[in-house]
């Protein structure tokens, strides 16, 4: 099953500094079908100006995966962990028993994210932030795995949950397979270009919602940047 949910189906707000179109339910909006898709419960399409951003704030109990897109945000927490994370790399912070942190685009340009949590599996556990460069060179035409919760995706930032984050960039025409499983979901949203899924096209900051498949199979209509995650 395939359920698209096209870029301007999305919840948010633009608050100036800040323009936020939610996945799924989250801050004003609400959606009683959208609030989650297995333990995936967060995927936000974020811009944020230049020299603006989110002020220290406190976070728990959650597995919080940044991909930036364009441009680059700085990450400043509690536990003294400081770090830019810029275009193509990504962040992780597990929230575990409570963190405070901040996130900057100190940048002279906007920066775009996808600001995607997904609900711990272990909990009770001390917070930690990492982060880690991706070049999409070594993601062409194939899934790499981004951040996971199994021991053996040495490569990826470690998460404490049963779930993956993958990325891919492909080529117009090139196809690229992701085992999936029936008994697992996932959430595919292109931060470029565009893809098709059996007879679906999903656009550029489309959503695709998909469950009950064995292998997923994407094709790129245009030079496409991915990001899924395979949610239990």
């Amino acid at each position: 099953m395939i359920e698209l949910r096209p870029f301007d189906s999305l919840g948010g707000e633009n608050h100036g500094w800040l323009d936020a179109k939610h996945h799924f339910s989250f801050a004003g909006y609400h959606d009683p079908k959208r609030t989650h898709w297995g333990n995936l419960r967060v995927w936000n399409d974020d811009v944020i100006q230049a020299k603006t951003g989110f002020p220290p704030h406190p976070h728990r109990d959650m597995e919080i995966i940044t991909y930036v897109r364009e441009g680059a945000i700085t990450h400043e927490d509690n536990l003294g962990n400081k770090g830019r994370t810029e275009a193509g790399d990504v962040q992780v912070m597990s929230a575990g028993t409570g963190i405070r942190h901040s996130e900057y685009n100190m940048e002279d340009v906007e920066t775009r994210i996808f600001q995607i949590w997904i609900m711990p599996t272990r909990q009770g556990e001390a917070p930690s932030w990492g982060a880690k460069p991706f070049p999409k060179g070594e993601r062409s035409g194939k899934f790499v795995t981004l951040a996971s919760g199994y021991a053996n995706d040495d490569d990826a930032l470690p998460i404490r949950t049963d779930a993956r984050v993958v990325g891919a960039t492909l080529k117009a025409g090139e196809t690229a397979e992701y085992p999936l499983g029936v008994d697992r979901k996932a959430y595919l949203v292109p931060a470029t270009g565009a893809v098709q899924i059996d007879e679906h096209r999903v656009n550029a900051r489309d959503g695709a919602a998909i469950s009950d498949l064995d292998v997923l199979r994407i094709t790129a209509l245009e030079d496409s940047e991915i990001v899924l995650v395979d949610a239990a």
